[in-house]
């Protein structure tokens, strides 16, 4: 009996390599968990659920015969992917679930999360994200082309990646990017839980907090990385 945790896969045309190593995944191991949850940064870029990318469609198709198979699909947004919706989540056979979520695993309450509300430190990205999650936002960039959305998203990744060099010129990019140490607290206080599983930092690691164990996940850039969770462990390992 086990559960099985990934985020950050990135996946787009530009690394096929990655998304045939999940495909592999989820024609493999997956298909003996007993659930597979996705915490957010499935894709690269997502600029709506009419994107016509042979990579989507090639991870809906794999994702649904999972799913149909009888291995239960969830998927928490990230910041890549948060506009990712119910029609994809439908042709998926994913269960989209709110960010922040509790979820019991073999008994044990556990909040799940993408992970990027936790580094407050990074005060551009905040007031960023905050904006492309208002509702209003979303709804008037869905309705303009598909041309126009997919150039905004190669702007924001553009605007990412010169933010994120100002950062290591400041030599700030350690702290601000990763984890606010006194949100971390703060979370593990308002929920009274004392596990907490999130990507978006690409720091794979296990901490023990003075409220609990926090697990991060790693992306899949160089490699794959799954967190193995069963009734008496939790295994954070490369693929």
């Amino acid at each position: 009996m086990t559960t099985l945790f990934i985020s950050d896969l990135h996946l787009d045309a530009e690394r096929p390599q990655v998304t045939d190593l999940f495909g592999r995944f989820l024609r493999a191991e997956a298909r003996t968990a007993d659930a597979l949850y996705i915490l957010g940064d499935l894709f690269e870029a997502w600029v709506g659920d009419d994107d016509p990318s042979e990579t989507g469609a090639f991870v809906a198709r794999e994702l649904r015969s999972l799913a149909d198979g009888g291995v239960p699909v969830y998927f928490i947004r990230g910041n890549r992917d948060f506009l990712l919706g119910d029609d994809y989540a439908r042709r998926a056979g994913m269960t989209i679930l709110p960010d922040p979520a509790v979820v019991v695993l073999y008994g044990q309450p556990t909040l799940i999360a993408h992970g990027d509300t936790l580094c407050t430190g990074d005060i551009a990205y905040q007031q960023f994200r905050a904006q492309v999650r208002n509702p209003a936002w979303q709804q008037q960039f869905l309705s303009q082309p598909l041309t126009a959305r997919m150039a905004f998203a190669q702007q924001a990744r553009a605007a990412s990646k010169a933010h994120q060099a100002g950062l290591q010129d400041q030599g700030a990019m350690e702290t601000i990017t990763d984890v606010a140490p006194e949100t971390v607290a703060a979370t593990f206080a308002r929920f009274g839980i004392e596990r907490l599983i999130h990507g978006h930092t690409h720091r794979p690691a296990i901490h023990e907090h003075e409220g609990g164990t926090r697990i991060v996940l790693g992306d899949w850039y160089d490699q794959g990385s799954v967190l193995r969770v069963t009734r008496d462990d939790a295994l954070l390992e490369s693929l």
